[in-house]
């Protein structure tokens, strides 16, 4: 595999860093340069070579594993898979570096979790409400800190999924969680990177889905998460319009 960077490579917005990575690895399993059981670059190495963050590189193998290429093993490293038994997975090729991609995921997961933060207030557990809470918690944490709130935004509306009681909630989210929570910089129609701003509003709209699933309220719950993941989805759509004038 060759050691050449983004920049070197002269790639447009189009290809973006996230894309550059993942392509490369596969085009490296599937041509062979990774034998089924080969190591594959570790995250500092990637990290260095593309001169990007650990969280695009861990965005690039999550897009190659939701495809069957790669696997992980604890404490050990990633390693090829056997590309001609690769069965790519449902939304695979969903590209979430793209507005009009977080905008399908949005449109759909919209569906599921109003349902889920109802069933939640109904169903909960004690235990349950505190894992809701901390989540939440570790948001506001981020956000003090100002680090990003991907990973505890995902435990937060991945704890609502549980409390549903039905299993198939929390496997929904899991399948499409590598674009739950989009990156900062997503790629208009055009192909030029838009800066997407943090929702300032984001732990406070948590608040009221908590307050609404421990007072046990699940019409509150409902409207709760709908204004929460609506006005997400705004703030994509008025992004995409900006991108078109």
């Amino acid at each position: 595999m060759g050691g050449s960077s983004t920049a070197e490579n002269g790639l447009t917005p189009a290809r973006t860093r996230v894309s550059v990575i993942a392509d490369e690895l596969r085009r490296g399993i599937e041509q062979g340069d990774f034998a089924p059981g080969d190591r594959l670059p570790s995250e500092s190495e990637l990290t260095r070579r593309h001169s990007v963050s650990r969280t695009v590189v861990r965005e690039a193998f999550a897009r190659l594993r939701s495809e069957g290429l790669i696997e992980t093993r604890k404490g050990s490293g990633v390693y090829a898979l056997d590309p001609a038994k690769a069965g790519r997975q449902p939304f695979s090729d969903l590209d979430t570096e793209r507005l009009s991609g977080v905008i399908e995921l949005f449109e759909l997961r919209s569906a599921f979790e109003i349902r889920a933060a109802a069933l939640a207030a109904m169903r909960r557990s004690g235990a349950q409400i505190d894992r809701i809470v901390k989540a939440n918690e570790d948001v506001a944490k981020c956000f003090d800190r100002g680090e990003s709130t991907r990973e505890a935004d995902f435990a937060f509306h991945y704890a609502i999924a549980e409390a549903s009681q039905n299993k198939r909630f929390p496997e929904f989210l899991s399948l499409i969680r590598p674009g739950l929570v989009p990156r900062v910089e997503l790629e208009a129609g055009s192909g030029t990177p838009r800066a997407y701003v943090p929702n300032p509003d984001l732990v406070t709209e948590h608040d009221r889905i908590i307050d609404a699933i421990i007072a046990g309220d699940a019409d509150a719950a409902e409207a709760a998460m709908k204004a929460h993941l609506e006005g997400s989805l705004e703030r994509y759509r008025d992004l995409l319009r900006g991108a078109r004038e």
